[in-house]
């Protein structure tokens, strides 16, 4: 699993542990995102056992995944947020239809929770919404962050997002890809602002134009180069398998130095 992180320091440590407790055999994948909190510091402290990157200045959440997926060798891909608002234990659940062979993506639906602030939540709702319209995948929450792929199907995608635009790129080219997308019902406990939560509203306009655009994009822009490497964003540090090093912005990744 990948889980991006920006200063977290109050709940990282929480987090971890959550991760580490949900009833799955896994790889957590941490990339931190610039954080100037003292994250940094406290992952370095409790990180054995597992991937942990950094990146060398604050380069956004689809970024984070980006450079996860690099690091990723499990047979699915599974987004962790870091805010505590999506419970681990739910990762069985959204495994299963992977497993039973139902599909390649699952995503978690959320209960209808406005008390997360009625701007957000009407915004989801006119995010999902448009993606139906505009793909029509049949979706009732393309927003989640729980989302999992078997990861041979999300690394043939052409990933061009740097901030949450992640969400509406993803949806919009395994749409446009023939990828059915199954959801399941998940918990959801949401964080105000005051609590850290970091989206904010550009973010929503950005969604609104990717899937927008995407809709009319080349197919050609939807898959991955097999002959074009894609750059990584600048690394300053990674430890694989409790081994850790400085790293340069043209970091490559060793296959058989990666946590299982």
């Amino acid at each position: 699993m990948i889980v991006p992180v920006y200063n977290e320091v109050d709940h990282v440590d929480e987090l971890i542990q959550a991760v580490r407790n949900s009833p799955v055999e896994k790889e957590i994948i941490i990339v931190d995102d610039g954080s100037t909190d003292g994250t940094r510091e406290k992952l370095r402290g409790m990180a054995p056992g597992i991937v942990l990157v950094f990146h060398q200045t604050n380069c956004g959440k689809g970024a984070a995944i980006r450079t996860g997926l690099r690091y990723a060798r499990g047979e699915y891909v599974l987004i962790q947020d870091a805010d505590l608002e999506y419970d681990p234990q739910d990762y069985p659940k959204l495994l299963e239809p992977n497993r039973a062979g139902q599909a390649n993506v699952v995503y978690g639906m959320r209960p209808d929770r406005p008390e997360r602030g009625l701007r957000f939540y009407l915004g989801a709702k006119f995010l999902t919404h448009l993606a139906n319209l505009l793909y029509g995948c049949g979706i009732h929450d393309e927003a989640t962050c729980y989302k999992v792929f078997r990861r041979t199907t999300l690394s043939r995608l052409e990933l061009t997002c740097h901030r949450f635009e992640f969400c509406p790129e993803v949806t919009a080219k395994l749409s446009r890809a023939g990828e059915k997308i199954v959801e399941v019902p998940i918990s959801y406990e949401p964080r105000m602002k005051d609590a850290g939560k970091k989206i904010r509203s550009s973010d929503g306009w950005i969604a609104i134009w990717t899937l927008i655009r995407q809709r009319f994009a080349r197919r050609s822009g939807i898959f991955a180069s097999a002959t074009q490497s894609r750059p990584p964003f600048p690394v300053s540090f990674v430890q694989l398998a409790g081994e850790s090093r400085a790293a340069d912005t043209n970091l490559s990744v060793s296959k058989s130095a990666l946590v299982r």
